[in-house]
């Protein structure tokens, strides 16, 4: 059977569905804030999500997914201090001075709403909170790069130009990269936080959905994928990294943010 590939610019009924997909996911995220201290395993993080996503009728699109080796056995990926992406909640307990990212992804009537956050555990470190900083007005500087039209590539090219001038001891992660999205999880195109000559090639028109998700790390960009599971990602040097996302849409008058919480950080936010 030949699988069609997804239409990816959007009529307006299904942009308004993007929406409503944005909007739970962004709900899901303020719930989960209270929850997200010292002394609570990552585990009961994951059992909220689950639990809060399906008494609202819709699915934790992270549950189950299919990867290289082995299909994602919880409903969220959280990733402590030295894990880059993809964390599987379990018994760790988080503890003060953590940095954690929690990635929730929602299926709401078939179409997918995508955003993380890296939250601080009480007292951090100035480098925890620099490089959470830094994550986070990194998804910014690619956010209010793109425009109508525009080449995937001025996404990267802004982060990597911020990080330099203004962190240039962190490195901008290059092998995992944002995505197309809409009825399905990922699509294409991807959307690389380092320039990239396919991102040259592609372009974003009005009517498509994709999401910015830049992860800066400590050190170097290296990392390790844990054989042991096939998903979580660490820094190759044990420095710590974050990030934060968010689900956009382009219209035909620039980038509309899908995910925008109403109790997190906004734009401008100092950490």
């Amino acid at each position: 059977m030949i699988r069609r590939s997804p239409r990816l610019q959007l009529a307006e009924h299904e942009r308004e569905l993007m929406r409503s997909a944005g909007r739970f996911n962004a709900q899901l995220m303020d719930h989960l804030r209270s929850y997200v201290a010292a002394g609570v395993s990552t585990d009961s993080i994951n059992r909220i999500v689950h639990d809060y996503t399906l008494d609202h009728g819709h699915r934790p699109a992270c549950l189950g997914y299919r990867g290289d080796v082995c299909k994602f056995p919880k409903s969220c990926c959280i990733s402590v201090n030295d894990v880059v992406c993809h964390g599987i909640p379990g018994d760790e307990i988080l503890k003060e001075g953590d940095i954690v990212n929690i990635d929730i992804t929602t299926s709401v009537d078939g179409w997918h709403g995508d955003q993380s956050e890296t939250f601080l555990i009480g007292q951090v470190s100035d480098e925890a909170r620099e490089i959470t900083q830094c994550a986070f007005n990194s998804l910014y500087r690619g956010i209010e790069a793109v425009y109508p039209g525009c080449q995937v590539a001025v996404i990267g090219e802004a982060i990597v130009d911020y990080v330099r001038k203004k962190h240039p001891q962190f490195g901008v992660v290059d092998r995992y990269v944002g995505h197309g999205i809409g009825q399905r999880f990922h699509q294409l195109p991807n959307i690389p936080h380092v320039p990239s000559r396919k991102a040259y090639q592609d372009r974003l028109y009005p009517g498509m959905c994709f999401t910015i998700e830049p992860m800066i790390n400590g050190g170097g960009i290296q990392s390790v994928c844990d054989s042991r599971d096939g998903w979580t990602v660490r820094t190759a040097d044990g420095k710590w990294s974050a990030q934060f996302e968010h689900t956009l849409l382009m219209t035909e008058n620039g980038v509309e943010i899908l995910t925008l919480t109403e109790m997190g950080p906004q734009p401008g936010h100092r950490f």
